[in-house]
């Protein structure tokens, strides 16, 4: 996905990074809906899904989705997203998430979107990111029409 922004440089997303819990899950739960988004935009984009795994189910819970499932260890999460990210290549990816270990890859990421949801949003998190969303599936609603995220970011 191409995105021309007005008053910056042209953005090329090819890489989605979602935080787990929080962000496409509540207590360790899919939510609705998110299963069928990422598969229907698969061709589209890569997904992957970085996690601590704290409630040991997203390997079962994203068994069906067309998503790469990384795990990360308990301590320094921040820094591993940060450094994903970094590996995958920063100005190509979009990432996604809530709390204060999401924080420094929003920043890192070409956009980072700061999710709102139920568990809440850690506040260095909302300064760290390019957007806030209410919902995770509104996302899903940028990644098919580019239109909503041009009007939010341009100058």
């Amino acid at each position: 996905m191409k995105i021309e922004i007005p008053g910056r440089k042209s953005i090329e997303i090819k890489n989605i990074v979602f935080d787990y819990n929080g962000t496409i899950a509540i207590d360790g739960k899919l939510i609705k809906g998110v299963s069928d988004n990422m598969n229907a935009l698969a061709d589209c984009f890569d997904f992957y899904v970085i996690t601590a795994d704290t409630f040991g189910s997203v390997e079962k819970e994203l068994k069906d989705t067309n998503c790469n499932v990384i795990k990360i260890l308990e301590s320094a999460q921040d820094v591993s997203k940060l450094n994903f990210v970094k590996g995958l290549g920063p100005d190509i990816t979009l990432a996604a998430g809530n709390g204060r270990n999401d924080s420094l890859m929003l920043k890192a990421a070409a956009v980072g979107i700061g999710i709102l949801q139920e568990e809440g949003i850690c506040t260095e998190t909302v300064f760290n990111s390019d957007i806030l969303l209410k919902s995770v599936l509104d996302v899903f609603k940028y990644l098919r029409d580019a239109k909503g995220l041009i009007a939010t970011l341009r100058n």
